[in-house]
C-alpha cells in the first residue's frame, strides 16, 4: 500500500499522477536537500543545497517531461586533509523532479553553494485557473 492509496477511492483516470506524487513524497529525505518556491500562479523555483560544490560538478538535464540534476566531485578535486568531522556531504549524487508538459526551464545558477532553477508553466489561457462567480 502506498501512502496515496486512500486517494484512488475519491478519483479515476489518475493512476499515474498518484505513482509519480507518491514515489516525489519517498524520495523528500535524500541527499541534497531542497526547496520548492511558488512565485506566484506559474512560476517556481527548485533550489538545492550544495555546499562543497562547484558548478564544474553539476549538470542539469531536462528530458521528456524529467528534470535530473547530478552532481559528482572529480577525482582531482578530492580533499586529501585529515577530517576529524565532515558533515558537509559532496558525494555523488542524481536528485529527478518530474515536470508537467508545459513547464519551461527560465534558468539555472548557482550562488553560494545554492542551485537555483527558476521554472514557468505556460498553461493555455484555457487551461489557467480562474474565479467562478457564484451567483
Amino acid at each position: 500500500m502506498t501512502n496515496l492509496d486512500h486517494y484512488f477511492t475519491n478519483t479515476l483516470g489518475f493512476d499515474k499522477l498518484f505513482v509519480n506524487a507518491d514515489s516525489f513524497f519517498n524520495n523528500l529525505d535524500k541527499f541534497p536537500f531542497h526547496n520548492i518556491i511558488k512565485d506566484g500562479d506559474l512560476d517556481y523555483t527548485i533550489e538545492l543545497a550544495l555546499a562543497g560544490f562547484g558548478k564544474t560538478d553539476l549538470n542539469v538535464q531536462l528530458k521528456e517531461g524529467s528534470l535530473t540534476i547530478k552532481g559528482e566531485k572529480s577525482e582531482e578535486k578530492v580533499d586529501t586533509k585529515q577530517f576529524l568531522h565532515k558533515g558537509i556531504g559532496t558525494r555523488k549524487f542524481i536528485k529527478t523532479f518530474r515536470l508537467s508538459d508545459t513547464m519551461d526551464i527560465e534558468e539555472a545558477s548557482f550562488d553560494n553553494g545554492i542551485l537555483s532553477i527558476k521554472l514557468h508553466n505556460n498553461l493555455p489561457k484555457d487551461k489557467q485557473p480562474k474565479n467562478i462567480k457564484v451567483k
